[in-house]
């Protein structure tokens, strides 16, 4: 038995770092909601003794301090990335290559973890970019439904208005249990429009954050807007340099300040 994973457990809240908080995180999340009948949720932290062993060391190894990060917020995890791994998009062909961590049990690629492991490439590598930013979704379990072949396939939250209905609850949690692992919560990026949309109309009943800044999701560029690749990387790494920036020269981030404006504009 690795005793270490349990560690989290034993340490007062303050003395917690940001990787036991999202350990401890990571191995408490459980869906409770109401979901369609053809609606499944896929948590790999409980199918998979393997996923919250690695995915602890590739915290420990990234995360080991108290330094508050940027929030970078998908929608939620896909089958071939954290739905599988329970790394945020992340597959195993990027963990294994970029973070030498390997999964014996799972053996996958994605579309949006090769945009994303070329932009913290650009970005300095995984210890810089992970020192800096914490990545994850909205909605930080997975969902799958049938579709009309009887295969199950990827669906986001926000597909119905049931889905989003079930899911709020869940949703709204998380994001407060995110954002007390140390989030820096002047600003967050959120990936996919429909996706900040929703996070917006949250955001405001609860305040989560200042500021929420959309990008395009990485799925979509690389699917949809191949050409544009190399525009949208370069918008990625403006925008959150940008942002870095500003957070280390504490600049102004209330609504309108020059500082999202300046980041907003890019």
């Amino acid at each position: 038995m690795n005793f270490g994973l349990l560690e989290p457990y034993y340490k007062s809240e303050e003395q917690q770092n940001f990787a036991d908080k999202m350990i401890s995180f990571n191995s408490r999340l459980s869906f409770c909601g109401a979901l369609p009948n053809h609606v499944r949720v896929m948590n790999p932290f409980q199918s998979n003794s393997e996923i919250l062993r690695v995915s602890s060391h590739f915290y420990r190894k990234y995360y080991n301090d108290r330094l508050r990060r940027i929030p970078i917020l998908g929608i939620n995890p896909g089958r071939h990335g954290a739905g599988a791994t329970g790394i945020p998009f992340t597959d195993t062909l990027h963990l294994w290559e970029y973070c030498g961590l390997k999964i014996e049990s799972v053996s996958n690629r994605e579309l949006s973890s090769i945009f994303i492991y070329d932009l913290i490439e650009k970005m300095g590598g995984p210890q810089v970019f992970y020192r800096q930013f914490y990545i994850n979704s909205i909605c930080p379990l997975g969902l799958v439904q049938k579709n009309k072949h009887g295969n199950w396939v990827n669906c986001n939250y926000y597909d119905s208005a049931e889905l989003i209905e079930g899911t709020k609850p869940f949703i709204i949690a998380s994001l407060k249990q995110q954002i007390s692992l140390g989030l820096n919560t002047e600003f967050c990026f959120s990936l996919g429009k429909k996706n900040a949309t929703i996070l917006g109309q949250i955001n405001e009943e609860f305040r989560f954050f200042k500021t929420i800044i959309p990008l395009e999701h990485p799925r979509y560029i690389q699917q949809y807007k191949r050409k544009e690749r190399a525009y949208f990387l370069e918008d990625f790494v403006q925008k959150l340099s940008l942002a870095l920036t500003f957070q280390m020269d504490g600049d102004d981030y209330s609504p309108g300040g020059n500082a999202l404006n300046s980041i907003g504009e890019r």
